[in-house]
């Protein structure tokens, strides 16, 4: 998904550099107006202005604004300051409200957000019904990709295992070269990279961690 043109009606944004990645649903599904209701919720409960937040999360003030009125699709990096900023898990942003018992997430109907070129997608295996501080995902980098993460909150785990392929994860100007079935446990509140340095595809799957539990997540 990209922002809308300005003929229909919202302010369209600079666009983001090249290997920014963004918040796109393979589904089809938009989820514009689920992020913006949630960032605007979860800012109101916690008693922050748009500039309180612009503030702490470096996001300006006009983002976060076209962002709650889901005139704009954020990037998954964006997204990531903004979590941090409001202390919530990545997930929470694109949580819907009602959480059932028992939840089957079939492949052909997969949540995926995908980089703009393409070369990285990220499936979330937990169904986004609420926040939580345990997340577990499947991870793709297509030949030569990379994908670079902000660090996220203080205290955050990942814990990574390669499925397929071969990965070099970049942490803190540390570079850790993985090859098929190996696994990396490491703080990942610094900036980190996910990169693929051979011509075939990799499989990744990640739990992350984060260090609190907040408005009542597990």
């Amino acid at each position: 998904m990209s922002p809308r043109s300005p003929e229909s009606g919202p302010v369209k944004i600079a666009p983001e550099p090249p290997d920014s990645s963004s918040v796109e649903d393979t589904r089809g599904e938009d989820l514009t107006p689920l992020v913006g209701a949630n960032v605007r919720r979860l800012r109101v409960k916690r008693g922050l202005s748009l500039d309180r937040l612009a503030k702490a999360s470096g996001v300006s003030r006009a983002m976060l604004g076209q962002i709650e009125l889901g005139q704009s699709t954020p990037t998954i990096n964006i997204l990531w300051k903004v979590a941090v900023a409001l202390g919530v898990p990545f997930s929470t942003l694109l949580a819907n409200p009602v959480a059932p018992s028992t939840s089957i997430l079939r492949a052909d109907s997969a949540r995926r957000l995908t980089s703009a070129d393409g070369t990285f997608s990220s499936r979330a295996l937990f169904p986004f019904t609420h926040g939580r501080v345990t997340e577990f995902y499947e991870l793709r980098l297509a030949p030569f990709g990379v994908e670079r993460a902000e660090a996220h909150a203080a205290g955050t785990l990942e814990n990574l295992v390669v499925a397929l392929g071969a990965v070099e994860i970049r942490i803190d100007g540390n570079v850790h070269r993985l090859n098929t079935n190996d696994a990396i446990f490491f703080q990942a509140d610094v900036a980190h990279e996910y990169a693929n340095p051979t011509k075939d595809p990799a499989l990744l799957y990640l739990v992350m961690r984060y260090a609190d539990q907040i408005d009542g997540n597990y």
